[in-house]
């Protein structure tokens, strides 16, 4: 998992299980994107995925690098972010997208 920084949060349960997520200011325009990114973590990303399709997410084509841990969609005004597999460490399941 990537490490906090002065522009970059990590947001975790405190205890038990529960959504994982983090966000990043970014420097792009604001009259023209978002200014911020959001990251959510899932166990199950593929099932994630299809949930928050369900949900009126949409998939955003994106070029993925060799080996990506996460998938680009958009919510229903537009805003993109990462639904990102955990590691297998973390959940003892594979990245089903690799």
């Amino acid at each position: 998992m990537r490490e906090p920084s002065e522009d970059w949060a990590i947001l975790v349960p405190v205890t038990g299980e529960g959504q994982q997520m983090a966000i990043t200011i970014v420097s792009s325009d604001p009259t023209t994107h978002q200014r911020h990114h959001l990251d959510l973590y899932a166990s199950d990303q593929q099932a994630e995925v299809e949930r928050l399709l369900s949900l009126g997410a949409q998939r955003v084509d994106w070029r993925y690098p060799e080996g990506a841990d996460y998938i680009v969609l958009a919510d229903p005004d537009g805003n993109r972010f990462c639904v990102v597999q955990k590691e297998m460490e973390q959940t003892g399941v594979a990245n089903p997208s690799a």
